[in-house]
């Protein structure tokens, strides 16, 4: 996937205080391509016919929980303390992966190979969603996005092993960055299916400039 350069057109008016003004929310339609649930011993993921999700998260998926660990994502706390659980569910786009391929020289990243929960189509840069954005199912579950999920070198070593090239382990977090999907949090219990579409709603936006 090929990304557009922004020019200066493209950039928000700016308000009465010189900032720039904010963009207005919209609302999108996607479509869930596929389910995965995390439930084995490693890091990949395995297909499901849905998934069931309350406020603790995916039920049956390893990152369910109202909290989790600090980890090395959040370096300003000491390893281990609990933190509220804003990753319990990772999402990517297949436009996404199959950038991150063409820039590693493989023909392909699966979803699984790196822990992936959601396959979402139809919704362009999926990874660029802003935090705050709601996606609303069919099956009554709502999802907020917490962020952009950051490339590491867990998937990358988890690609490697899957296709044997070596340089994926680190060159994964080079070439993935802003292209790995995002994770979030589940606001609304339900299910997720393949096959049924998603209402994606983007917040407004504006960029805080001090």
């Amino acid at each position: 996937m090929t990304r557009t350069p922004r020019t200066p057109a493209d950039h928000p008016p700016l308000d009465l205080f010189g900032a720039p003004a904010a963009v207005p929310g919209r609302r999108l339609t996607g479509h869930l391509a596929r389910a995965l649930l995390a439930d084995g011993p490693g890091f990949a993921t395995r297909e499901v016919e849905q998934l069931v999700v309350t406020l603790e998260g995916i039920v049956g998926d390893r990152h369910a929980g109202h909290s989790r660990a600090a980890d090395s994502r959040v370096p300003w706390y000491p390893r281990g303390t609990r933190l509220r659980n804003t990753r319990q569910v990772s999402l990517v786009a297949p436009d996404e992966l199959a950038e991150i391929a063409r820039r590693l020289g493989l023909t392909q990243i699966a979803p699984e190979w790196i822990g992936a929960n959601l396959l979402i189509e139809g919704v362009p840069r999926l990874t660029d969603l802003p935090p705050g954005t709601r996606l609303h199912f069919e099956g009554g579950a709502a999802l907020v996005v917490e962020g952009e999920n950051a490339p590491c070198r867990h998937a990358g070593a988890a690609i490697a092993a899957q296709t044997g090239q070596e340089g994926a382990e680190l060159g994964f977090a080079k070439v993935a960055k802003g292209l790995r999907g995002l994770v979030a949090w589940v606001e609304r219990a339900g299910t997720l299916k393949p096959g049924t579409p998603i209402s994606v709603r983007v917040p407004a936006q504006r960029v805080w400039t001090g």
